[in-house]
């Protein structure tokens, strides 16, 4: 399982529409939190490789209407020890 994270920056007025969808309509994203700062919102997604995380990010949020910026996050396990 991989694991992601993205901030997302969002035009301003589609806050809302873009949370209800990321909460809503992708099964990838496990968690999603509106920010206050550089960036709207953050969200969490889970997959089974580094590869489909790039995909979600591309095919699921980048192409909502009101998302203008990513920057995408890749989790590692190297200081757990696993």
């Amino acid at each position: 399982m991989a694991i992601g994270f993205a901030l997302l920056s969002i035009s301003p007025l589609y806050e809302k529409d873009v949370y209800k969808i990321l909460t809503t309509d992708v099964p990838e994203i496990t968690e999603v939190h509106p920010l206050f700062g550089e960036y709207d919102i953050l969200v969490k997604i889970e997959c089974p490789d580094i590869d489909s995380i790039g995909q979600v990010v591309i095919k699921k949020i980048r192409s909502l209407k009101g998302v203008v910026d990513t920057k995408t996050l890749i989790g590692t396990k190297s200081l757990t020890g696993e």
